[in-house]
């Protein structure tokens, strides 16, 4: 049988927002396993976003980034509302193959990017993609983000990761061959988000 995922370009959206979008399509994957999957792709506005992990950097956590991570305008951030039951079950081959997707994408951009030890996509010791995801009963959400033509400045402030290239690349540019990568690596066929599905999820949110 055929794998659909539905996609939904979001485009620009609070964080705040994101989260909540991110809630009601899990809610409504956990009410029915046979929903289809969704890839949410948005931009933020700039905000720091802190994982669970409160700690202070230390000398290995400053080489690898993790516990804060930057969302902005010009950054792609994805976020697949997956049922891995439709995949496969388990949380470590999904991160390996967001990890794979990823990689697939830089071969795009003739880029020679790998994985290491630690979570995330490597370009030598330089992070290229920032992975943060939950799971709950199988059920993903989090997801990935990708620097395109933000204002790099915003990671002064922090351990950065994320795409890093010397020239300009747009989301509107990155975006295609993202999802080329994503329906080869996770084999499925990507349909658009219904409108009127959207626009169902929008009313529960403050905008």
């Amino acid at each position: 049988m055929e794998r659909l995922v539905k996609v939904w370009q979001v485009g620009k959206i609070s964080y705040a927002n994101g989260l909540k979008l991110q809630k009601q399509l899990a809610n409504l994957h956990t009410r029915d396993k046979h929903l289809n999957d969704t890839l949410l792709c948005v931009e933020h506005p700039p905000v720091y976003t802190i994982g669970i992990r409160t700690n202070l950097y230390d000398e290995a956590e400053e080489m690898k980034g993790g516990l804060i991570t930057f969302h902005g305008p010009g950054q792609l951030v994805i976020y697949p509302i997956l049922n891995l039951k439709h995949f496969k079950p388990s949380i470590k081959w999904y991160v390996c193959r967001i990890e794979k997707t990823v990689i697939n994408l830089c071969t795009k951009f003739g880029l020679v990017a790998e994985t290491s030890p630690h979570t995330g996509v490597w370009i030598g010791d330089n992070k290229v993609c920032a992975i943060g995801i939950h799971g709950s009963r199988f059920i993903t959400t989090h997801g990935f983000a990708l620097n395109c033509n933000n204002d790099l400045t915003w990671f002064d402030h922090i351990v950065p990761c994320g795409l890093k290239l010397n020239r300009i690349v747009t989301i509107d540019e990155v975006l295609p061959k993202l999802l080329d990568s994503f329906s080869d690596v996770f084999e499925c066929t990507f349909i658009n988000y219904p409108k009127e599905r959207a626009d169902e999820l929008w009313k529960n949110i403050d905008r």
